[in-house]
């Protein structure tokens, strides 16, 4: 039987959020980015002293989601100042959500949608909302089922590349 399990990261997970990171994103952006670039964004978004930061920032929060005992992804949300947008204290931003590969149409990117929700249903916040690259059908395609409405678009460096990310907004109730 399929064991799937959800666990908030601490500091103590700080090299192993840092593998997952390097790992998922560079499967889901490669092969569309130059490998300069690609690393550019990778060192800076992903080395240990960012990482630290990040974690350590009590408006922010790192969930690792287990299949069979095996790390198979992550989520980062953000509230307060920590989001990425001035979006106000009545949102939660996803700014991460991987899956890695070979764990992909397992349902575990709407598990940790599904926390990220429920975390924000609990801290009463009135929407949930993400950046998503233009160019990433199939996750624009996922969030749109889940009930996810484009509502604005921000610039996002990939390198030293501007690229454009969708805004999509989840309003709670």
């Amino acid at each position: 039987m399929t064991k799937i399990t959800i666990k908030k990261c601490s500091l103590e997970d700080l090299r192993t959020l840092q593998e997952i990171s390097y790992d998922t994103f560079n499967e889901t952006f490669k092969d569309q980015n130059s490998s300069e670039n690609m690393n550019a964004y990778l060192e800076k978004a992903f080395n240990i002293k960012q990482l630290e930061t990040e974690l350590s920032n009590s408006s922010s929060e790192f969930f690792f989601v287990y299949f069979n005992h095996e790390i198979a992804g992550y989520i980062k949300i953000n509230t307060s100042d920590a989001q990425t947008e001035e979006m106000g204290d009545d949102s939660l931003e996803i700014e991460r959500i991987y899956i890695k590969s070979k764990f992909q149409k397992h349902g575990l990117g709407k598990i940790l949608l599904n926390k990220a929700i429920e975390i924000a249903t609990e801290r009463h916040k009135k929407k949930i909302w993400l950046g998503v690259w233009e160019k990433n059908e199939n996750a624009i395609a996922f969030y749109h089922k889940m009930g996810f409405v484009q509502t604005g678009a921000h610039s996002f460096y990939m390198g030293d590349e501007e690229q454009k990310d969708f805004i999509l907004t989840k309003a709670l109730y």
